[in-house]
């Protein structure tokens, strides 16, 4: 976090700190907004935001439920991003500077690795879930270290054991970063996620809250830092105020969803799955195409996983499981898998 709060102080002694305005009722000069449309879609609740949230892409909204996120997840700040992706690239790439290292998991999310590659910090990788050799490689690392994990695998559906790597990071000066794109709504108190107590959260709203967009989620620097340092954030036009409407909605529903968080327990409970995702192996692109269709003839739709997005000879099918699938339904999907 020192690193974080010299670097924002020298910004400002150099008279170029960034900080998000929210100004109303001014002569437009400075939107993206040419034609005016997106005051007339307005109407309609789709209107854009007119320039990124630095210049005109600011508004009551977005501020207001940047803190409603905040407060949810008991964190001191939120800052949104566009989508995952975008938020882990803005991160990782603008987190760990020169003379950095990163330690990621070998299993961790496309986008995590392409912030990792566009970072100037030296980058290992350890093995899926392999705590020694994670403390192998924290035992050898330079200046500040961030290590990168997911909460649950996308791949596999595994939960990452959380509370032993923050252990392990405190024992050696570094900072974990969880992605929680497959956690939040479904695992966690109210399904607010499992990292709470990591350095920062890279939470998603496209998945289990059913919206668009993400925020990262830390302490008030990260968040000032992210302003001025994430080219993600700083170089993309805002989300419209109809996105963030979306969120606000999710986040009055989804915390109150105990019952639908109990019945996915209870098909992973089922299916001997570690979590809502249930990866069915089936070695070969090929094999994996025609199971898949096999499915689909019989009423499911279950997509199979390729390489590269695995690796040669490990393919399959991904199975996510919902909340609004029946006891019948998941029994018949196993018995046309076996």
């Amino acid at each position: 976090m020192r690193n974080l709060t010299m670097l924002l102080e020298k910004r400002e002694q150099e008279g170029n700190l960034r900080a998000l305005l929210n100004v109303e009722n001014l002569i437009d000069f400075a939107s993206n907004d040419y034609l005016g449309l997106a005051k007339q879609l307005a109407t309609y609740n789709s209107a854009g935001s007119t320039g990124a949230r630095l210049l005109t892409g600011n508004n009551r909204e977005a501020e207001d439920l940047e803190e409603k996120i905040a407060y949810f997840h008991k964190r001191e700040a939120a800052l949104l991003f566009n989508c995952g992706y975008m938020a882990n690239i803005g991160l990782l790439s603008s987190l760990a500077r020169e003379g950095d290292t990163i330690l990621y998991d070998t299993q961790v999310h496309a986008s995590m690795r392409d912030g990792i590659r566009l970072s100037k910090a030296s980058a290992y990788p350890f093995y899926h879930q392999d705590i020694d050799h994670l403390e192998k490689r924290l035992k050898n690392t330079k200046g500040q270290c961030y290590v990168c994990i997911c909460s649950v695998y996308s791949m596999s559906g595994r939960i990452a054991p959380i509370e032993t790597m923050l252990n392990l990071c405190k024992k050696y000066d570094a900072e974990l970063i969880v992605d929680e794109a497959h956690a939040i709504g479904v695992l966690g108190h109210q399904g607010l996620g499992l990292g709470e107590q990591a350095f920062a959260q890279v939470v998603t709203f496209g998945k289990g809250l059913g919206a668009h967009g993400a925020a990262v989620l830390g302490s008030c620097v990260l968040k000032k830092y992210l302003v001025n340092f994430a080219r993600s954030f700083i170089y993309t036009t805002a989300l419209p105020k109809s996105v963030y409407a979306s969120i606000s909605q999710a986040y009055d529903l989804f915390p109150n969803m105990d019952k639908e968080r109990a019945m996915l327990r209870c098909y992973s409970n089922y299916l001997g799955c570690a979590s809502h995702i249930y990866f069915h192996p089936m070695p070969g692109s090929s094999r994996a195409k025609l199971l898949s269709r096999r499915l689909a003839q019989a009423g499911f739709d279950v997509r199979p996983i390729l390489s590269p997005s695995v690796k040669r000879g490990r393919e399959g099918l991904r199975i996510c499981l919902h909340a609004f699938n029946t006891q019948k339904q998941v029994e018949d999907l196993c018995r046309h898998l076996s």
